[in-house]
């Protein structure tokens, strides 16, 4: 593949994750108080970051690196902690960033321990986690698709109409094409997308004109870390959290590419994981998760190769010392990124059915575990509240939909397949 194609692909992928990368640091920002200038540090801080946490993860080496075509972004588990650590009197802005770079240190130590419990990660579990991350990230898609929420014009024609239009290119293009323009289908609807949006009247240039040309990056920015016990235990908790959902995103894609994942792979992402969060903390960005958007974007371009990823994460690091350019990606109506959302996310949900339906076809006892996973993961995605008078420890476990599927599909699982009796296989289930 040349240059200009692998180029192409891999700028299809900083796209796919882009929004939600800068997403974080905007809510994270704006809830404490942080300047513009201070805002837009943040942002292309955040974009660097997101680039040395992918290049650390596609990296396959004797420490880190899990070696599969993984991106990866800030976890918005851990944006609710951060602002309660921020705006909590006795806390602070030093204390966020000493706690993350502390979790990051904890969870590279127990890597090796982590990686140990890939027996607890069947198909069954794997599958329903993959269709959890996929139906869960659904309302996102579609808020987006009606503008965004909290938008003025949230819901309106305009909006409904130009995701249907991106999407109907998607489409069109999906099915008349094949090779590399079928694979950058996405790419194409929101380029498409977004000049129909300039005619619309949808674009704002405001923050490109405001950007910078360059900035130099400094460590500790908002100034020297602090060591707080109970923000390190909050952290690491949600570092934990990030863990159990990024295993789930190394099985999709392990199924996708078709190269089996063992302990050793799992512990060097989970290290990868780990450093990223430390060099995040030093830099003043945030802890990183594997971004399940870039899965449904991978198994819908076919295109599997490495090199793609090591392009899109080089491209990010240089955005982060170019903010006008930064800004560019920015100005992609919400409609258009609703509509390419849509279609990755719907890829992820279908990615979980396809790893789930052989699995199911065996026992009745898998086809039960799969329907209360996902149904209960579904389900708190949906109505987020339903635990909220747990205690906060508890209830960072049941609070986001992904972490309590996926801790449910590994209990159910041990449950039915790992202790006591095994039943016989049920006649109806093959």
């Amino acid at each position: 593949m040349n240059k200009t194609k692998s180029t192409a692909l891999a700028i299809q992928h900083l796209l796919a994750m882009y929004a939600g990368a800068i997403l974080v640091p905007l809510i994270i920002g704006g809830a404490l108080g942080f300047s513009s200038e201070q805002m837009t540090y943040l942002v292309a801080i955040d974009i660097m970051m997101c680039g040395i946490a992918t290049l650390l993860q596609v990296y396959s080496g004797k420490f880190i690196g899990i070696g599969l075509p993984v991106v990866l972004g800030c976890t918005f588990t851990a944006v609710s902690p951060i602002i309660a650590i921020g705006l909590n009197p006795e806390q602070g802005i030093t204390d966020i960033y000493g706690s993350i770079i502390a979790s990051g240190i904890i969870v590279m130590i127990i890597a090796g321990f982590f990686g140990k419990l890939v027996k607890f990660f069947p198909p069954v579990v794997t599958g329903s986690v993959v269709s959890i991350i996929g139906i869960s990230l659904l309302p996102v898609a579609m808020n987006n698709m009606a503008g965004g929420q909290g938008a003025a014009d949230f819901a309106s024609g305009s909006n409904v109409a130009l995701a249907f239009i991106t999407l109907v290119i998607i489409l069109v293009v999906y099915r008349f094409s094949t090779g590399f323009i079928r694979a950058i289908s996405i790419l194409i609807g929101l380029v498409a997308g977004t000049i129909i949006g300039i005619f619309m009247g949808k674009v704002d240039f405001t923050p490109v004109n405001e950007a910078g040309f360059f900035h130099m990056v400094q460590p500790f920015y908002f100034g020297m870390p602090t060591f707080d016990a109970t923000a390190i235990l909050t952290m690491t908790l949600v570092a934990m959290v990030s863990l159990v959902e990024s295993t789930g995103v190394y099985f999709a894609l392990s199924h996708i590419v078709e190269k089996k994942v063992n302990s050793k792979d799992l512990a060097r992402g989970y290290r990868s994981e780990g450093l990223a969060s430390v060099i995040g903390g030093i830099f003043n960005a945030f802890p990183y998760t594997t971004f399940s958007q870039n899965v449904g974007l991978t198994r819908m371009s076919g295109v599997k190769d490495r090199k793609i990823i090591y392009i899109t994460g080089g491209l990010l690091v240089a955005l982060g010392f170019l903010p006008k350019l930064a800004a560019l990606t920015t100005i992609i109506p919400t409609p258009v990124l609703g509509a390419a959302m849509l279609a990755m996310f719907g890829m992820v949900i279908t990615q979980g059915m396809g790893m789930l339906v052989p699995v199911m076809a065996e026992s009745a006892e898998n086809a039960m575990i799969a329907a209360i996973a996902v149904g209960l993961g579904v389900g708190v995605a949906v109505v987020p509240d339903i635990f909220a008078s747990l205690p906060p420890g508890v209830a960072i476990l049941t609070s986001n939909g992904i972490v309590c599927g996926s801790v449910t599909a590994i209990l159910l699982n041990i449950l039915f397949n790992m202790i006591g009796p095994k039943h016989k296989k049920d006649p109806m289930h093959g």
